[in-house]
C-alpha cells in the first residue's frame, strides 16, 4: 500500500442503494487497479448479478458468505445466521490483517449487528484492525452512533418510493 489515507464509509439508511453504492465504489476502485474484498454477512444461498459479474473482472472477489436474508418468523431459529456471520467476522479480520487488499467492503454488516448476529464491540474491533492505508466499507441500515462517529464518510439512503409498494417484485438486474 501506498501512503494514501485509507477511509471508513458508511452507505446506512433505509433506502435502495447502499450495498449498490458500495458496489460502484469497488468498480471505481478496480478501475484504478486496487485490490476489492467484498464480503457479504447476510446474503447468500443465490447467484447475484454481482457474483456473476466480479467472476471476469481482475482485482474484484465478492464472497458470499452470509446464510441468507432473515425473513420475519424466522427469528427463533437464527443459530445459522449467526454462525454464518462469526464466519464473516473471522474473513474480515484475516482480510484485513493480511494487506492483500486495498479496499474492504463488509456488506450488510450493519444489518447483521441489527438482528444481534454479530455485535457492535465486533464491528469497532475490525474497523480498528484497519491498516491505514486501507479503505473500509459498512453497509446496511441503522449504522449506531459509535460507527458514524468513527467514520469518515456518512451517506444515508432514504426512500422517497419504491417499487415493491406497487406490487412489483425483486427484479433481477435491479434488486438482484
Amino acid at each position: 500500500m501506498s501512503d494514501r489515507k485509507g477511509l471508513v464509509l458508511v452507505f446506512t439508511g433505509d433506502g435502495k442503494g447502499k450495498t449498490t453504492a458500495a458496489l460502484g465504489l469497488a468498480l471505481r476502485a478496480v478501475g484504478h487497479g486496487m485490490r476489492v474484498l467484498v464480503l457479504q454477512f447476510v446474503k447468500g444461498g443465490w447467484e447475484t448479478g454481482e457474483i456473476k459479474a466480479a467472476a471476469g473482472l481482475a482485482g474484484l472477489e465478492i464472497r458470499s458468505v452470509g446464510a441468507g436474508f432473515v425473513h420475519p418468523g424466522e427469528e427463533q431459529g437464527l443459530s445459522r445466521h449467526r454462525e454464518a456471520a462469526g464466519q464473516a467476522l473471522a474473513e474480515a479480520r484475516a482480510a484485513l490483517q493480511s494487506g492483500l487488499h486495498d479496499l474492504v467492503i463488509l456488506d450488510e454488516a450493519l444489518c447483521a449487528l441489527g438482528l444481534s448476529l454479530v455485535s457492535l464491540e465486533e464491528l469497532l474491533t475490525l474497523i480498528s484492525l484497519r491498516p491505514p492505508g486501507m479503505h473500509l466499507v459498512l453497509t446496511g441500515r441503522g449504522a449506531p452512533p459509535e460507527i458514524v462517529a468513527r467514520a469518515d464518510l456518512v451517506t444515508e439512503m432514504r426512500e422517497v418510493k419504491h417499487p415493491y409498494h406497487a406490487g412489483i417484485a425483486a427484479q433481477r438486474g435491479i434488486e438482484f
